[in-house]
């Protein structure tokens, strides 16, 4: 029989040393220097004036914040539906019988997930680009010039249009997730359900979603957590233009930090991004936990 390996607990210790302290110096430290200096009038020079909770005050009549903020909002509900709700379906279309070469698909899937989100939003910019593009290259192609526009220059519809990026790009990443979770269920359970005539819908439904259910509410905090603080495609493709329609949480306070020099109402809004994700975060599990408990009883 093969022998249990059980190291002590200073060895344990040890091991988990290197991540813990890369982990505090890198995440926890900053979090709580941007804390301290949310508190000042900071340009960013060795000179700084306490201000008590101007910023904060500040930040609540900010209109241009909680439009970012919106703008984060709708892309994760554009995400959660694109991102895990597409890659739950190809899964199951993937785990089908009638499907072949079942590696490749998902080798190809990920595939988008390993690339630098500059490269993603370099590329999605030649896609809407006005004179090459390949959208308004089709349109000419098919006789309706007439729809050929500057894309990214349509404040209705830039939201949408640097989201289906980010929903391309990440819709393998969680596929992989849900296969290896849908891989762990017995196959007995769908044989069973076979025989008993339910069909791919009702299997998805009533056996795959009740048995993932905490895979899929790690993907939902992944997700939540990824476009709560989406900057690289965005900032790419747009800027947060045109104006600030594209304008999302963590590019406003990269231009007050960095383009403005104000490094303390800057601070203010990298602790605000921080408690309304974990706001949003909860939030979101909590309603989940309900709905499945509801549906449960």
């Amino acid at each position: 029989m093969l022998k249990t390996i059980k190291p002590k607990g200073h060895v344990i210790f040890l091991y988990l040393l290197a991540p813990v302290a890369i982990f505090v110096f890198t995440v926890f430290i900053p979090l709580l220097t941007a804390f301290r200096y949310s508190f000042y009038e900071w340009k960013g020079g060795p000179q700084k004036t306490f201000i008590g909770l101007d910023n904060y005050l500040n930040l609540i009549e900010d209109s241009v914040f909680w439009q970012s903020f919106g703008h984060n909002i709708y892309l994760v509900i554009a995400c959660i539906i694109g991102q895990i709700g597409i890659a739950f379906v190809l899964v199951l279309m993937i785990n089908s019988k009638l499907v072949k070469f079942k590696t490749m698909h998902r080798t190809f899937g990920f595939f988008p997930s390993t690339i630098s989100a500059v490269c993603i939003g370099l590329i999605w910019n030649m896609i809407y680009h006005y004179q090459y593009g390949i959208i308004n290259w089709f349109l000419k192609l098919i006789g309706r010039e007439d729809l050929v526009k500057v894309w990214l220059n349509e404040s209705s519809l830039v939201m949408l249009l640097v989201s289906i990026p980010l929903i391309w790009q990440y819709i393998g990443y969680y596929m992989v997730i849900i296969i290896s979770a849908i891989s762990s269920i017995d196959t007995e359970i769908f044989e069973s359900a076979e025989i008993d005539g339910a069909n791919g819908i009702q299997r998805a439904i009533y056996i795959v979603l009740p048995l993932i259910k905490n895979t899929l509410l790690v993907c939902l905090t992944l997700c939540i957590a990824g476009n709560m603080k989406a900057f690289d495609n965005i900032y790419v493709m747009t800027h947060g233009g045109p104006g600030t329609d594209s304008m999302v949480m963590a590019m406003y306070g990269y231009q007050i930090s960095f383009s403005q020099s104000n490094m303390g109402y800057g601070s203010c809004i990298s602790i605000a991004i921080f408690v309304l994700s974990l706001l949003v975060i909860g939030g979101s599990q909590g309603i989940l936990k309900f709905l499945t408990k509801e549906k449960e009883a």
